[in-house]
């Protein structure tokens, strides 16, 4: 679908106006913020307004930011309950028709994508109406609703090689994915940092996230052995995400060794204070934990769509890179691998090194270069 040439050119005549829709979890929100920011620096009277899925993360984070969000009534298919997604249709429906005013209403240049509930219905109407949209695309397997969007979309921005199998190969782009700023340009020190979590610099640190949502199997085992830890001369930064959070809070609180809570809101911090890092394999964790060099442990998420964490963090351990545990080995081997690996200074060089060479640091700056040029 050919973009409608009379409403790119506003970029020309006035203020360039750009939605960006998606979110649900941190991987697509930070991403999506960091793009806006972008676009920001390069046309600093660009006029941004998310659209994100109401009683979702975004909602909360994208205004933190000092963006306008729009919250649409829409959900994702749920899995473990088919009785849940009876309302589904409904849902979908009154989606498209907030889209409709939403879009009317803004009248936007582009919409760009990153992924989450709120990016289909939004893009698909941008598409109908011959606005410009843009797909950012974090993992190495495209989800389903980005592969149908795809094909009428002006540009896919991609992690990396091999997405021509889910997407034009005249449209994509390889551009890396966007980390936040914060943790780009982090000039915080590793001492002050542990002291800003309330924890002694004389100590390694583990740093233990499982992404914004959490990760069951990773809080599990921490809360198991959370008690051994200071005989280990160890301690620990916690984030156990929102699921569940209360009861891993409880079970680490009254260690005087252990930071702990549901969400790490200055994260560059929690990567400079981490001497080891234990997470999901998430594409944007994997991102940042390259910018900010970390040895780490990936655990993957076992039901991920094509079990694409485990392909992510399988390209660094192959290339010794990271070390890890799969999500059904835990019990056995999660905490045995981070421990030796927080007392093995020689492994965790070799793995920062080694890590570092996969980071990239402009991806936002190169998407938003490449979306204001085709405006």
């Amino acid at each position: 679908m050919e973009t409608n040439k009379s409403n790119s050119n506003s970029s020309e005549n006035g203020k360039v106006r750009i939605i960006l829709a998606g979110g649900g979890t941190g991987g697509h929100i930070f991403p999506a913020i960091a793009i806006a920011n972008a676009i920001r620096n390069q046309r600093p009277d660009a006029e941004i307004l998310f659209v994100g899925a109401k009683g979702k993360m975004e909602m909360e984070k994208v205004p933190q930011a000092g963006y306008n969000i729009k919250g649409l009534d829409i959900a994702g298919f749920d899995r473990s309950s088919l009785f849940k997604n009876i309302s589904l249709p409904f849902k979908l429906i009154k989606s498209f028709s907030q889209v409709k005013n939403i879009i009317n209403e803004f009248k936007p240049d582009a919409a760009v994508g990153v992924g989450g509930y709120s990016s289909f219905p939004v893009l698909k109407y941008a598409q109908s109406k011959g606005i410009a949209t843009f797909i950012h695309e974090s993992n190495s397997f495209a989800g389903k609703s980005n592969m149908m969007l795809g094909k009428n979309a002006t540009k896919i921005f991609v992690a990396g090689e091999g997405m021509g199998k889910f997407f034009p190969a005249g449209k994509i782009m390889i551009t890396g994915n966007p980390v936040r700023r914060a943790i780009v340009n982090s000039t915080a020190t590793r001492d002050e940092s542990i002291r800003s979590f309330g924890l002694d610099p004389n100590l390694k640190t583990i740093l233990a996230v499982g992404g914004s949502l959490g990760a069951r199997s990773i809080n599990e085992i921490m809360a198991q052995h959370v008690s051994e830890l200071e005989s280990l001369n160890l301690q620990l930064i916690w984030q156990t995400g929102r699921a569940t959070a209360q009861r891993f809070i409880e079970r680490g609180r009254p260690s005087k060794n252990v930071w702990v809570n549901d969400f790490i809101h200055d994260m560059d911090k929690a990567y400079a204070a981490a001497d080891v890092v234990i997470s999901r394999a998430g594409a944007m964790s994997v991102a940042e934990l390259c910018v900010a060099k970390k040895p780490v442990v990936f655990v993957p998420y076992p039901l991920a769509a094509e079990d694409h964490q485990t392909v992510n963090a399988k390209y660094l351990v192959d290339r010794d890179a990271a070390l890890m545990v799969k999500d059904s080995e835990v019990n056995a081997k999660l905490f045995g691998a981070i421990t030796r690996l927080a007392t093995d200074e020689a492994l965790q060089e070799k793995l920062k090194t080694n890590i570092a060479k996969y980071a990239v640091t402009n991806a936002d700056e190169i998407i938003a270069k490449e979306i204001l040029a085709l405006l």
